[in-house]
């Protein structure tokens, strides 16, 4: 019966986007276009296309402005639905010589007018003298995503791209690093628009080795369109990396301290070469960090005969070096033809070591023994990914096509040493010592190809299409070996292999048209899933084959000049993570482990967004979605084994609602302040969980705000602060979270030299406490981590900065489908 209705909800979206088509037919053979337009072509002074150039359309009587635009990024533009009259066109690009065209008169018997190709000359005096002390603002609410302007900021400064999604409106990070958006976990996580296909442990490991110094932006994507994968039932969130797009040969290089309890160092380097027909760059970022963490664990094993009290204590010492570069080069075959080629990579290694001393009781404050243990561990994550990417910008209407071919290889290994002593109530050794040793080698190799065509059907409609192929190999082992008669013995009831192959096949048509004062978009995406798990040591296999329809519906409406509201709804897939699918038992130490579940679903989301923006500053959504078979860590007892454990599994349904307000402020002409609030409320719900129906759900919040003071052009301070309220994400209560940051930018040398000072957490308030919401789990588990840190970076930036302002892209304008010339 459910693959009956599921099958006719699939037909009926198939029929929504045929009566859609048709309806852009009647309305087109309806309702012929009758009014003006003027469009063109804008070129520099080498003759190439120039993107992002401020065109006005001035009233040719008194040279009023009547609307502006940027050109794209072949270099045309367009004014449309223009009124009868006479009509100038004016050229303003910082650098270069104004420009006017026409007059072009708009009437009954001329409709429509081309400029041509428009060439634009330098202006050296202006060139000499001016200063550009513009600067995006830290956030920026745009239609579709929430975009955060980390280039500039003083508080990304010396931080990892993890440390900075933490102060991300909206977004959470838990201890183990793993994402949540607006109160759900399951995002995704891109880096130049390109999925990461990672667990979430290897993503945490990849996010910990990128230094923040090289991201440019960060983009919060809630409700994704058909084009992008369906993965992530929260969105997602795509990080994107620096590149310098000025003419010449230019670069920069930083230098920066930090000091918490222990000391960190970070610097970077990054080179830049573009002419005419050739742009190459690359970029070198290096962190060492030695960090302190904490971690309390308080609990009580109960069966009907008796109780044990356990009060375990850790402290660990991390010594981590990173290491990320980006490298590529884009070669314009001419204006509209680009080839590129780009790679980045990481490498991230260490040693950890965590003394954890665990008294046990029948007794609360009552000690009959303890285990003290010395656990040294040794690590090494390294990634590499390659893009070959080509851009064909067809015609000046906005046909396009682009392809792109990926390879990525992420290697991980892991030997942690645990080193137990048994002691008695007086602290005497009572029997002896136990010695065991595991080994996590994984390797994991990514491929995928994607191609994507737009057609604009006419001047108020556009099609998306698109392919894509992704194939995904894992091979992950896991040895454990005990310390016996003086040498290490395999232990092959703990050791296994785990071999993960998944492919999915995907197809997507998005159309989009704009009415007078409404625009909607239809979408629905295919992808066809085959995986693959095999335990090789325990002889299971689990085959998977499953096809999925994902459609997608977006609507805005424009009330009036300063009121908008929208509406969005997309179905969407989490596929559970390969390391969770993995059976190995990872120790964490003595008394407590994790493990994984091969037979673990993935779980299906339907989200619904309204919206509203009143003069594009003021955003209000509310969000609500459910999802079924939800996937969730659960942290539970072993009273049998007195111990601790956390395994993923499947929940029956998720129900989640939320708000999110945000809202900058420009207090003064020096102060701005951007806020933003996300009130939500997750249901959990599921028939059996340790033999009794399971529900939990509470209201919770998560406030960001930041004030940026503009002292003059050249110096500046932020101020931020979060506060993230008690919440409940499946079995899991967690306490308040909140701290401040401080930071000052000043520059120097007409901008070439810039001095960051930026203290994170200056009150020391951040630390975490989980309990459960399940009354048999007793247990209470406290963490506090070197979040305390003082950091100093200074960058000089060299060579030419020839038509910066010009040629810098607009986070505003810039589409997913774009970034092929970017260079991947």
């Amino acid at each position: 019966m459910m693959t009956i209705m599921n099958h006719k909800k699939y037909h009926t979206c198939l029929l929504m986007i045929c009566i859609f088509l048709m309806n852009i037919g009647l309305t087109k053979a309806q309702n012929p276009v009758s009014d003006g337009e003027i469009s063109g072509k804008v070129l520099d002074e080498t003759q190439k296309a120039f993107p992002y150039a401020t065109i006005s359309l001035l009233n040719a009587k008194d040279s009023t402005v009547v609307k502006g635009t940027l050109s794209q990024d072949n270099g045309t533009f367009q004014f449309k639905s223009l009124k009868a009259g006479n009509y100038l066109i004016g050229f303003y690009v910082v650098g270069y010589k104004k420009v006017f065209k026409g007059p072009y008169g708009i009437g009954p018997e001329k409709k429509s007018h081309n400029t041509g190709s428009v060439q634009l000359s330098t202006d050296s005096k202006l060139l000499k003298g001016v200063e550009i002390v513009h600067q995006k603002p830290l956030i920026e609410r745009q239609v579709d995503k929430m975009v955060l302007n980390v280039e500039n900021s003083a508080l990304a400064a010396g931080n990892t791209a993890l440390e900075i999604l933490q102060k991300s409106p909206g977004v959470t990070v838990d201890k183990d690093g793993k994402i949540s958006l607006m109160g759900k976990q399951g995002v995704t996580v891109m880096l130049d628009g390109k999925p990461t296909y990672l667990s979430q442990e290897q993503l945490a490991n990849l996010l910990r080795a990128t230094e923040g110094n090289a991201i440019q932006s960060i983009e919060l994507i809630t409700n994704p369109s058909a084009k992008y994968d369906a993965a992530g039932n929260s969105g997602i969130i795509n990080i994107k990396l620096k590149k310098n797009r000025n003419f010449g040969t230019n670069g920069s290089v930083y230098v920066g301290q930090g000091i918490g309890q222990y000391y960190k160092v970070n610097g970077g380097l990054s080179l830049n070469h573009r002419e005419k027909k050739l742009n190459v760059y690359g970029n070198f970022n290096y962190g060492h960090n030695k960090r302190f963490q904490s971690t309390d664990i308080m609990r009580v094993n109960e069966t009907s005969a008796n109780k044990t009290y356990f009060n375990q204590t850790s402290s660990t010492i991390n010594n981590r070096n990173n290491s990320n570069f980006k490298a590529g080069i884009d070669y314009f075959i001419n204006d509209n033809n680009t080839l590129g080629f780009a790679m980045n990579g990481y490498n991230s290694n260490g040693k950890s070591t965590a003394n954890v001393n665990t008294l046990i009781g029948d007794r609360p404050s009552k000690t009959d023994s303890s285990v003290v243990a010395t656990n040294p561990s040794k690590y090494k994550y390294t990634g590499m990914a390659y893009n070959l990417n080509y851009k064909s910008t067809i015609d000046t209407l906005g046909q396009e096509f682009s392809a792109d071919a990926d390879f990525a290889q992420y290697k991980s290994s892991e030997i942690n040493d645990f080193n137990n002593i048994y002691l008695n109530a007086a602290g005497q050794t009572y029997k002896p010592d136990y010695l065991f040793t595991n080994q996590i080698p994984t390797k994991v190799n990514i491929y995928s190809g994607k191609v994507d065509y737009t057609y604009p059907i006419n001047k108020e409609t556009k099609l998306d299409l698109g392919l894509k192929s992704s194939f995904v190999k894992t091979d992950n082992s896991y040895l454990f070996q005990n310390f016996l008669n003086n040498t290490w013995v395999n232990d092959v009831t703990r050791s296994n292999q785990f071999l993960y192959d998944e492919n999915v096949n995907a197809a997507y048509a998005n159309i989009k048209k704009k009415f007078k004062t409404t625009t909607v978009q239809l979408g629905l995406r295919a992808e066809q899933t085959n995986s693959k798990g095999n335990s090789v040591t325990d002889q299971k296999i689990v085959n998977r084959h499953y096809f999925d329809l994902f459609p997608s519906l977006f609507v805005n409406q424009e009330l009036s000049k300063n009121h908008d509201v929208g509406f969005s709804y997309s179905r969407r897939i989490d596929r559970p993570d390969y390391s969770n699918l993995n059976p190995f038992v990872n120790y964490l130490d003595l008394y407590s482990y994790r493990f994984g579940n091969p037979f673990l679903k993935p779980q299906y989301t339907n989200a619904f967004e309204l919206s509203y923006s009143y003069k594009k500053t003021l955003n209000l959504t509310f969000g609500y979605s459910h999802t079924s078979d939800v996937m969730s860590d659960v942290l539970l007892t072993d009273t049998a084994k007195k111990t601790i454990f956390i395994s993923t599994q499947n929940l029956a349904t998720q129900d989640s609602y939320n708000m999110n307000l945000n809202y900058p402020v420009q207090i003064t002409k020096w102060w701005s302040s951007n806020n933003n609030l996300t009130v939500y409320y997750n249901k959990f719900k599921t028939p059996n969980l340790l033999g009794q129906p399971y529900e939990s759900g509470r209201t919770a919040f998560n406030f960001n705000t930041t004030q940026t003071i503009t002292l003059n052009p050249n110096t500046s301070i932020e101020w931020s602060g979060f506060y993230q309220s008690k919440q409940v994400y499946g079995t899991l209560l967690i306490d308040p979270q909140y701290g401040v940051d401080l930071g000052l930018s000043r520059s120097f040398m007409d901008k070439k030299i810039n001095l960051k000072v930026a203290a994170n957490d200056i009150f020391k308030l951040q630390k975490s406490r989980i309990t459960s919401t399940l009354p048999s789990q007793n247990y209470v588990v406290n963490e506090r981590w070197e979040s305390q840190i003082f950091r100093v970076t200074c960058t000089y930036r060299f060579g030419s900065s020839q038509i910066k302002a010009a040629r810098q892209r607009s986070g505003g304008s810039e589409e997913e489908g774009r970034r092929v010339k970017s260079g991947g």
